[in-house]
Formats: C-alpha cells, sequence, structure tokens
C-alpha cells in the first residue's frame, strides 16, 4: 500500500516534467508523417502518369498505407494530448509561446497535421458529412491564428513582419493552402481560392522580407537551421493546392512545383558551402 501511494507522487512529477518541457516545435514529427501519408495517397491516386515509381507503389499492399495512416494518427494524437496537458499545468509557458515570434508559428503545425491527415483518410471521402465537420474543426484555429498574426503586421511596434520574420514563419502559409486544398476536395472552390490568395499573398511579401535579410530574418539559433527547408514545403504545399482547385496539374501548379525544386536544390548547395566553410575553418585552427 505504501508502495503504491509513493508511485502517486512520482508519477505527477514525471508529467508535470514531460508536460514543460514539451513544446509546439514537436508536432515537427506528425507533421512529416502526415505529409509523407499524402504523398503515398496522392502518388496512389488514379492517373495518366504511366512512371515507374507509381507503379513500384501501387505493387505495395493497401494495408501499408493504412498502418503508415494509422501510425502519423496515433503520433499525432499523443502529441495533442501531451500539449493538451501542458496547456493545463503550464499555461503561461503556453502563453509565453504564444507570444514568442518563433513559437507561435509551431502553433500551426497540430492543425496543417490534422488538415494532411484529413485529406489522406482511406475511411470516408471528401464529400461526406465527417469530412465537411473536420474541415471546420481545424480550420478555424487557423483563421484565428491568421487573424492575430496578421493583424499585428499592420500595426506599429515591434511586432512588424520585418522584425519578426523568419523561416518558420511560413507555417501560417502551409496552414492556408493545406486548407485550400482540403477544400478544394470537398467542392467548395470559392473557399478555396479564399485560402489560396490568402496564403500566396502572404507568401510573397514573407519571400521577399526573407529573402533580403531584413531585420529578424537572419537571427534564427543553429538548432532551428533545418527549418530553413521550409521555403520548399510553402510553394510544394501550393502545387497541390491549386491542382486541387484547377482540376488539373496546369502551368501554374507546375510553376510552383520547379520554384519548390529550384528552392531544394539551393537549399542543398548552402548547407553543402557551410559544411565545406566549417570543414574548412577547423583545419585552419588545427
Amino acid at each position: 500500500m505504501e508502495q503504491k501511494e509513493s508511485q502517486v507522487p512520482q508519477l505527477k512529477l514525471l508529467v508535470l516534467t514531460i508536460s514543460a518541457k514539451f513544446h509546439a516545435g514537436y508536432f515537427r514529427i506528425s507533421l512529416s508523417l502526415c505529409s509523407q501519408v499524402l504523398l503515398w495517397k496522392t502518388l496512389d491516386e488514379p492517373s495518366d502518369d504511366v512512371h515507374a515509381f507509381r507503379q513500384v507503389l501501387r505493387l505495395l499492399p493497401y494495408a501499408v498505407f493504412v498502418l503508415l495512416w494509422s501510425l502519423a494518427l496515433f503520433s499525432l494524437v499523443s502529441l495533442s494530448l501531451i500539449y493538451l496537458l501542458r496547456c493545463f499545468l503550464h499555461f503561461e509557458m503556453v502563453k509565453n509561446e504564444f507570444l514568442h515570434r518563433v513559437g507561435v508559428n509551431y502553433l500551426f503545425a497540430p492543425w496543417i497535421s490534422w488538415l494532411l491527415l484529413l485529406q489522406a483518410t482511406p475511411f470516408f471521402t471528401a464529400k461526406t458529412v465527417h469530412y465537411f465537420v473536420l474541415w471546420w474543426a481545424f480550420i478555424v484555429p487557423i483563421l484565428a491564428l491568421d487573424i492575430k498574426i496578421y493583424g499585428q503586421y499592420f500595426t506599429k511596434g515591434k511586432r512588424l513582419l520585418s522584425g519578426t520574420a523568419n523561416p518558420t514563419s511560413q507555417l501560417s502559409v502551409i496552414g492556408n493552402l493545406a486548407g485550400a486544398r482540403a477544400a478544394a476536395e470537398m467542392g467548395w472552390r470559392e473557399s478555396a481560392i479564399c485560402m489560396f490568395a490568402l496564403g500566396m499573398t502572404h507568401y510573397l511579401v514573407l519571400f521577399v522580407t526573407l529573402y533580403q535579410r531584413l531585420k529578424g530574418s537572419n537571427s534564427v539559433p543553429h538548432m532551428l537551421r533545418p527549418v530553413f527547408f521550409l521555403f520548399l514545403a510553402a510553394p510544394s504545399m501550393a502545387s497541390l493546392a491549386w491542382d486541387s482547385i484547377s482540376g488539373n496539374f496546369d502551368s501554374s501548379s507546375k510553376m510552383l512545383f520547379f520554384l519548390s525544386l529550384f528552392l531544394f536544390l539551393s537549399l542543398v548547395r548552402v548547407c553543402f558551402y557551410h559544411h565545406e566553410s566549417v570543414r574548412d575553418l577547423s583545419c585552419y585552427f588545427s
């Protein structure tokens, strides 16, 4: 009996410790898994393209896709529950995260993950009531965060775009584009175009701000350097969204795809150059 009573405080301490160290940045795990699930479903859909990669993918059992989707769902539910505990047990930390110029952008990640998982679900189609209700449940928080983030850029003060922009700011763009694609899958063309226009307008301004290395855009910690690959995520999602809106992979979708491909090659070159520079400096100082 005494042993069980001693285990209760230890369990409580463990929950408090995990929830305190957990932050929205961990939703990158679910974001990557859900993206892979959507990629698999997109490649497995009927198409006139007879590329060999599609043929190989279709040879795999359908159960593998369901297993991957279930794994993505399990990771997203687990992360969401832990973050919900953080909201109840450490509300001040969540509030500070909401006010942080990097942390607030990661609050888009769970809702983007849910939208991607919804579009890749194997259990019901986009024309069902379940899809409609879940789309609204996931898109409302994104719109609320849009109003909060975009609204601060129109006011004077310390929260101007030129002072707070960083690569994670593109998560808000990806959220709008993911919502646009999901709306297009339901047949809501006007809503999809609205979300697409909102996301691309912000993306153009944000891209120029980051590209010119204005104040704030260059101050990214070394630990967060992998977020630079979000540069190719936004045009890639835009390509998929416009494909669903227009009904075919037209010239606009191809332009966005080739832009993301160019940005990917540029980032690979930057990573290689940075690695070579570090190696040269280490040789110089040895």
